[in-house]
């Protein structure tokens, strides 16, 4: 039986002041109260209550025991009505925040579907390169596309893959040659995402494992358009998600360089922090995210 269904009985009993009088008050007969009583007092190995012809009354225990009841059954009512009320709420406002150059592309017909969808949203949503504390400040969902975020105070939710390809423009091959091995790297102007300080590497995985390539460049950025339009014109070899560079590689303004090279696996995530998990409007986002980018409605060209 139901450890709260003979805990309620119990509390019931005692209140009523006895059997009959709680069977009334719960809807059930006098003898599945009984029944849920005596099996509470024979899985605690204790009597809780002390019958007679007359009346019912709370033996020393049973009125320890149900001081605790009561509080764990309010605390449970509350909790339950909490989440009812989360469930039922489809308003008030999501704030979202999302790397720049996937929020350019792809963020935007998906927010406003997501909002025709749920017009008693508000929706802010805030685009930028920056790795955020979605604690601190004070975001719903954060976007993310990196290697499996690892936070306690975080949860995540894996929604695709996404790749990453060398490439360079035709101009660039031309003037500086093509590298034949990931060491020739080295000899060339590699644009990397980052900043200045401290020497840059590249993680390769190729016919031989994994390489680590030290690198270094005239640009460095932590925006993949920036690295992009330096690529297209010219300026250097660069390591760019494919949803960024697809259609240029599909037109030929920029080459595969080293295409039995990767880099390790990167994806979208949805994040969020743990107390946002009973938010109606979090779930709804997370699923509709999922959807859209792994799911029925299809992937986004160059996620895979």
């Amino acid at each position: 039986m139901d450890k709260f269904e003979s805990m309620q009985a119990f509390a019931q009993v005692v209140e009523a002041g006895g059997f009959a009088a709680a069977a009334r008050k719960m809807g059930l007969s006098r003898s599945q109260v009984n029944k849920l009583v005596a099996n509470l007092e024979a899985r605690l190995s204790v009597q809780l209550l002390h019958r007679t012809t007359r009346k019912v009354r709370p033996t020393d225990t049973g009125r320890a025991y149900y001081e605790r009841c009561i509080n764990i059954l309010a605390e449970l009512e509350e909790t339950e009505a909490t989440i009812a009320q989360l469930q039922s709420e489809v308003k008030g406002i999501l704030r979202i925040n999302a790397p720049m150059s996937f929020g350019m592309r792809h963020l935007g017909d998906a927010i406003s579907t997501f909002c025709h969808q749920h017009p008693q949203l508000q929706v802010e949503v805030t685009l930028n390169d920056r790795f955020i504390d979605p604690i601190a400040e004070g975001f719903d969902i954060t976007l993310r596309i990196s290697e499996p975020p690892n936070s306690v105070s975080l949860i995540s939710h894996h929604v695709m893959p996404t790749g990453r390809v060398l490439c360079a423009s035709p101009e660039y091959l031309a003037r500086n040659g093509r590298p034949q091995s990931p060491s020739q790297l080295r000899e060339h102007c590699c644009l990397h995402y980052g900043h200045l300080p401290g020497i840059h590497r590249w993680s390769l995985q190729g016919p031989q494992g994994n390489i680590i390539v030290p690198i270094s460049g005239a640009l460095c950025s932590n925006n993949g358009e920036v690295l992009r339009s330096a690529t297209l014109n010219g300026l250097g070899i660069s390591l760019l998600p494919t949803f960024i560079v697809e259609e240029d590689l599909k037109q030929e303004k920029l080459l595969v360089v080293l295409p039995e090279y990767c880099a390790p696996d990167i994806a979208l995530y949805v994040v969020y922090p743990v107390n946002r998990h009973l938010s109606e409007k979090v779930r709804l986002f997370t699923e509709f995210i999922c959807d859209r980018f792994n799911g029925a409605e299809g992937n986004p060209p160059g996620l895979e």
